[in-house]
């Protein structure tokens, strides 16, 4: 394989950077999701092409954790392999630790001895020194938050992380983070890591307001509801599309006819934007700048083409927004696993 070279027009104004929070780290508006797509026993000749193309249309931030693949831990893994063909202080890297990892009682959520040796252990797959951000990737209610903002302190004080975030905390357990925070003296908290889509607003009901005023950064990851808000589903479900599948993240219900009919309609919208259906939900959710960055998983190098044309038109007029809204009121969806209902 021939050797890999950056366009060196990457940084064209092809792709728009925004500003974290208060923070002074910069984020661009696309961030490449590595959760799907990304495993298996080693890094594949189309996984390449697409870590690099993201490059070059100017995404610098991959986001990973650390039982993404499958199996577990193997996108990490991969996605370091191709990560060492770009400039390191040119890339954001992040990972994540919370969820289920390794057996035993110390193998999830949020305890001191599971973060920090999830995080030792991530680094050692990704085959770096250090992740730009770090997260507790969620809430663990029999763990005192000051243990889990303690572990993340230790991983910045010990090198190992440049800044630390929360990732699907609700707007109670993040005042409380940031509390803990502040009065003791521990690594800040640079950036919040939410679901957030047309089709689940939960963020809008105190979170995204609340984040606002403390000065976190938010990245809103499935901003295409699990692919949902693209023109895949536009006439019903295709055999193997998420939805068909049998462990499938989008739910059954979520899948019905009147949603399907919203989603027409939403593309019908977009259609008049000059965007296809998809771009139009990366930029509406980029249209709040509190927003700093929307998180997309891809399958192909065309996708991430496709993605990154959004993030240059995140303007709507009061009325369509106002027209959005009222197509978005006739969804029937489910209360959002994401927001303690």
């Amino acid at each position: 394989m021939s050797e890999y070279l950056p366009d060196p027009s990457r940084y064209d104004g092809r792709m728009p950077y925004r500003k974290c929070g208060r923070w002074g780290l910069k984020l661009p508006a696309i961030t490449m999701g590595c959760w799907h797509n990304f495993g298996g026993d080693a890094p594949t000749d189309k996984q390449r092409g697409m870590i690099h193309a993201a490059f070059d249309a100017g995404i610098t931030h991959f986001d990973l954790a650390n039982n993404y693949g499958p199996p577990y831990g193997s996108a990490e893994e991969n996605v370091g392999s191709i990560l060492q063909d770009l400039p390191r202080d040119e890339i954001l890297i992040t990972s994540k630790a919370g969820y289920d990892m390794w057996p035993g009682p110390y193998g999830e959520w949020g305890s001191r001895k599971y973060l920090l040796a999830s995080l030792d252990q991530s680094l050692r797959r990704m085959k770096v020194d250090y992740f730009d951000l770090f997260y507790s990737h969620r809430f663990d209610p029999d763990t005192p938050l000051d243990e889990t903002m303690g572990a993340l302190d230790t991983a910045v004080r010990q090198g190992k992380a440049l800044y630390v975030g929360i990732s699907s905390y609700l707007p109670k357990s993040t005042r409380e983070a940031h509390s803990i925070c502040t009065a003791n003296g521990l690594a800040p908290l640079a950036i919040h890591q939410p679901n957030y889509s047309m089709l689940n607003r939960w963020v809008e009901n105190g979170l995204m307001d609340l984040c606002g005023q403390l000065g976190l950064g938010m990245i809103a990851f499935c901003p295409l509801f699990q692919g949902l808000l693209t023109e895949k589903y536009l006439e019903g479900i295709p055999d193997g599309s998420r939805a068909s599948l049998e462990n499938s993240p989008l739910r059954k219900n979520e899948v019905n006819d009147q949603n399907l009919r919203v989603i027409r309609e939403l593309n019908d919208h977009a259609r008049e934007r000059g965007q296809s259906l998809a771009q139009m939900a990366l930029s509406w959710v980029l249209r709040d700048e509190r927003i700093t960055s929307a998180l997309v998983g891809a399958s192909s190098t065309k996708q991430i083409l496709e993605n990154v044309k959004a993030a240059r038109q995140t303007e709507f007029s009061a009325d369509e927004l106002a027209k959005l809204d009222r197509i978005l009121a006739k969804a029937n969806l489910p209360k959002s696993l994401w927001a303690g209902e």
